[in-house]
């Protein structure tokens, strides 16, 4: 079997080496020995890498991503906890849009202050009450 060094793993995943020895510490990812000074990786550990990269970029915290993993490194994912993200990106999609189409507005507004231009008003109203320029609750953890 084919071991990677860290550099390796670093070049071929594009994770920098210090962001692999921090997934490490925290337990996302595990060396299998070291050539030196070196820590050395089962190469199946740039799938693994590549689930961690697409659990961030769903907004998975590492902790989140962590559970996604079985104790024995299999991936196991939890469908209820994909369908909450879903539901989570569907408020914030939501949320983005009703601020970009208001920017739009006031970008293009006529009237001669914003402050005079009732959906500028509006959208002031909203970011004063909080609707707005707020990340949703997360729901609790399972």
């Amino acid at each position: 079997m084919k071991y990677l060094d860290i550099a390796e793993v670093a070049q071929r995943s594009g994770v920098p080496a210090s962001a692999l020895r921090f997934y490490e510490e925290k337990g996302l990812i595990a060396s299998v020995g070291r050539n030196g000074l070196r820590r050395l990786f089962d190469a199946e550990v740039l799938d693994r890498l590549a689930l961690i990269a697409l659990g961030r970029a769903a907004g998975f915290s590492l902790d989140e991503v962590a559970r996604v993993f079985t104790p024995r490194g299999r991936p196991h994912i939890d469908r209820q906890m994909l369908a909450d993200k879903a539901t989570e990106l569907d408020n914030t999609i939501r949320r983005l849009s009703a601020m970009r189409d208001g920017l739009r507005h006031a970008a293009a507004c006529s009237a001669s202050s914003h402050l005079e231009c009732p959906t500028f008003r509006r959208l002031l109203g909203a970011a004063a009450s909080g609707a707005i320029g707020k990340r949703a609750k997360k729901t609790p953890a399972r």
